[in-house]
């Protein structure tokens, strides 16, 4: 909408400060000492392998140092351990890294920063401080039949509304994970897949495992279909 590069971070366990800000390019700093192993000037050299030509910039740093306008999605920023989250603290409070083999790098213009949680866990006050906050709710029934129809080929329109009908009942039961709309689509590919043009309770049950991921929740919604 705005004519800008979208730059992603898809946050993980594990996702450290190399993978998402910079890291050397040690293969290629390598390479050079190697091509100038038989020089005295280690001075020389040291400020050649530590410049900006062996940087590896990571989705971070890339979006700070851009010259063109930039929207910066961290995707699940709540998957990362707290550690991590301060680093991303720092940097979108500052928009500037600090390299210690090259000094203060300050952003060249400030990108449009969205964060998305799955609220898998609680995000420090410090950040949701920095944040202005909107909960996407599921979509209403019609919007998630629209989906349906539009993602699923072959999809009816009477297995498409009895689909949304039933994922919305479903996601009212107390369970561990609601099914989400990417779950929908999948159970509805499936119901293609398998030739069923109007769905019953007995193949709604036999198919719960595509649309729910825990065995307790398939327990649940399977024994609220049978009620209904």
């Amino acid at each position: 909408m705005i004519g800008a590069k979208l730059i992603r971070l898809q946050c993980y366990e594990g996702l450290d400060e190399s993978k998402a800000l910079y890291e050397w390019n040690y293969k290629k700093q390598l390479l050079r000492i190697q091509a100038d192993r038989n020089s005295d000037a280690w001075n020389d050299i040291h400020d050649d392998i530590f410049g900006s030509e062996f940087l590896l910039t990571r989705p971070l740093l890339e979006a700070i140092t851009s010259k063109e306008p930039v929207v910066l999605l961290i995707d699940e920023v709540d998957r990362v351990e707290v550690e991590t989250e301060a680093l991303l603290l720092e940097i979108l409070s500052e928009y500037q890294v600090s390299i210690p083999e090259l000094g203060t790098i300050t952003a060249t213009q400030i990108p449009l920063v969205f964060l998305t949680s799955n609220n898998t866990r609680e995000l420090s006050e410090a950040l949701k401080r920095r944040c202005l906050f909107l909960q996407v709710d599921y979509p209403h029934m019609d919007r998630e039949k629209e989906i349906v129809l539009t993602k699923v080929p072959g999809v009816t329109e009477m297995l498409a509304d009895q689909i949304a009908r039933i994922v919305r009942s479903i996601r009212q039961i107390d369970l561990k994970k609601a099914p989400s709309v990417s779950e929908t689509i999948d159970w509805a590919r499936t119901l293609v897949l398998l030739g069923i043009g109007t769905i019953n309770a007995e193949q709604a049950k036999e198919t719960l495992h595509v649309l729910l991921k825990y065995q307790s929740d398939i327990a649940k919604a399977a024994k609220e279909l049978s009620d209904d």
